[in-house]
C-alpha cells in the first residue's frame, strides 16, 4: 500500500515562500509520477503541478508559473517550493501518484492517480 504524506505547509504573508514535501512510502519510487493539487475554501480540487518518474517532464498550471518550482529526489519525496505567495494561493495542498505511464494531457486530471496524501494547509495573510 502507498502512503502519502505531506508536510510544510504553515501560515506565510503576501510574497512569502515556503517548501512544501511529499514523503512517499513507496518500494519502488521511480515507479510513479508525482502530482499536485490544491483546494481553497469552497472551491473543488484543481491541478497544480505534476512531475515525471525520473523528473525529465513536468508540468504546471499556468496561475503558478515562474512563482513554484517542482522537483523530486532519490530519497522517495516529491517537492513543491511555492513563491511569491498570494492570498489566491491559500488552500490545502494535496500529494498524488501513479504507476501509468506519464501523459501531459492527464496530469491534470485526478482520476488518472492511485494514491493521495491527506494534505497540508497554506494560509497566505495579506
Amino acid at each position: 500500500q502507498v502512503q502519502l504524506v505531506e508536510s510544510g505547509g504553515g501560515l506565510v504573508q503576501v510574497g512569502g515562500s515556503l517548501r512544501l514535501a511529499c514523503a512517499a512510502s513507496i518500494r519502488t519510487f521511480t515507479d510513479y509520477n508525482m502530482g499536485w493539487f490544491r483546494q481553497a475554501p469552497g472551491k473543488e480540487r484543481e491541478f497544480v503541478a505534476a512531475i515525471s518518474r525520473l523528473g525529465t517532464s513536468t508540468r504546471t498550471t499556468d496561475s503558478i508559473k515562474g512563482r513554484f518550482a517542482l522537483s523530486r529526489d532519490y530519497s522517495n519525496t516529491v517537492y513543491l517550493e511555492l513563491n511569491s505567495l498570494k492570498p489566491e494561493d491559500t488552500a490545502v495542498y494535496y500529494c498524488s501518484a501513479t504507476s501509468a505511464d506519464w501523459s501531459y494531457y492527464k496530469t491534470d486530471q485526478q482520476g488518472w492517480y492511485d494514491f493521495w496524501g491527506q494534505g497540508t494547509q497554506v494560509t497566505v495573510s495579506s
